[in-house]
């Protein structure tokens, strides 16, 4: 696997867009990010996709989220999906460059990453992490906010199947009591302003997962941040 250092020099380096194969380009061009990722009215507690001038989703109306507000760059479809597959699952760690500037070009999120007090990026299972060789999140999150980014607070301590792989009644079984704080680090929740980071959102259940237990720690308000988010 290429070294860290080596994956953000060739992720600055001319290369051709990895969607239109234009030449010269950063990872994803200028043109291609203007056409596949236009700002959308979107939930903001749950990030889902909403009417122009409806201030919440129903279903968070029904019930909040355990989640204080939820920011999603782009939907996940074309081309995002195919780009964010091979990020994960193809020893692509360069491109978390090209994701963590996609994010800062989202509204809102420049204020909530200045607002944070820690940013913590959502953990994989040590067998997770051994199979992929890199922690997306945690990549994305030392991309955004270096000096906040605390990867030791929030542990995963139960192994899950991608949550792509189940119903929705699954996905939310197979989180319980998934994630855990790291006892030494409480002190660092307590009343803390907490940005919480993850690649994509589908259901929600494993993001509202690590929230509960941040919440649980004493976090006062959690912002989830991703890059993409299922319809």
């Amino acid at each position: 696997m290429l070294s860290g250092f080596t994956s953000r020099l060739l992720a600055a380096l001319p290369s051709q867009c990895l969607v239109c194969y234009a030449w010269p380009s950063q990872p994803v061009c200028e043109a291609c990010v203007s056409r596949f990722a236009q700002p959308q009215s979107r939930c903001p507690t749950c990030a889902l996709p909403v009417p122009a001038g409806v201030r919440q989703c129903g279903v968070c109306i029904k019930q909040a989220p355990p989640l204080d507000a939820c920011l999603a760059a782009v939907t996940y479809a074309f081309p995002w999906s195919d780009l964010i597959v091979g990020f994960k699952f193809n020893n692509n760690p360069g491109r978390a460059s090209a994701f963590a500037l996609l994010l800062r070009s989202t509204p809102w999120v420049e204020p909530a990453l200045d607002a944070a007090d820690v940013v913590v990026p959502m953990p994989l299972s040590p067998e997770r992490l051994k199979s992929r060789g890199f922690n997306q999140a945690l990549l994305l999150a030392r991309l955004l906010a270096p000096e906040k980014t605390d990867a030791r607070l929030l542990l995963r301590i139960k192994d899950t199947p991608p949550q792509s792989s189940l119903k929705r009644a699954e996905r939310l079984d197979s989180v319980n009591d998934a994630f855990a704080v790291e006892p030494l680090q409480l002190s660092k929740l307590k009343g803390a302003r907490v940005v919480l980071v993850d690649d994509v959102m589908t259901s929600g259940a494993s993001l509202f997962a690590a929230a509960r237990a941040l919440r649980s720690a004493g976090a006062a308000h959690i912002t989830g941040l991703v890059i993409a988010r299922t319809e």
